[in-house]
């Protein structure tokens, strides 16, 4: 297992990556976390900084994370919401085939090991209203005004 540290405008972030690709991105990493980068970790904090540079607008890393085959087809979901766009979470349950399953899928968006790259931020509720997130709500409507500047 690998890890790097990335200092990003919404705080310290720790990518932690294994042979295979990314596992998680974890927010509030403590700055004196021990690092052991990798290739992957490198790649993807490369990626990661073009994005919050205003360069990225999409992400080619590999990813290996941990999660149930309905979490997997949530997230697969996510990640075809393009960069600046919203959708809401009965959106991606009607875009997996299951339009009942919106809390299913609120609970999978909230168990995104990989937030950022698969863009678990940009789902909203149904009436516009933004809903929970992993690392804060302010997060949330910092990244999606960096996406979206007319949302400020």
């Amino acid at each position: 297992m690998s890890n790097q540290l990335i200092e990003t405008p919404i705080g310290m972030l720790n990518v932690v990556a294994d042979e295979h690709g990314v596992k998680a991105i974890e927010f509030a990493a403590a700055p004196d976390t021990l690092q052991q980068p990798s290739d992957v970790t490198r790649h993807c904090c490369q990626q990661l900084a073009e994005y919050f540079a205003g360069e990225r607008q999409t992400f080619e890393v590999p990813l290996n994370m941990a999660g149930t085959e309905f979490q997997h087809q949530v997230w697969q979901a996510l990640d075809t919401v393009k960069f600046g766009e919203t959708c809401s979470y009965g959106d991606i349950a009607r875009s997996i085939g299951n339009p009942k399953a919106v809390r299913a899928v609120g609970a999978a968006n909230g168990k995104n090991p990989v937030p950022i790259i698969v863009p678990c931020h940009r789902i909203i509720g149904s009436s516009g209203k933004l809903t929970g997130y992993a690392g804060g709500l302010d997060i949330k409507v910092w990244l999606l005004t960096h996406e979206d500047p007319s949302r400020a």
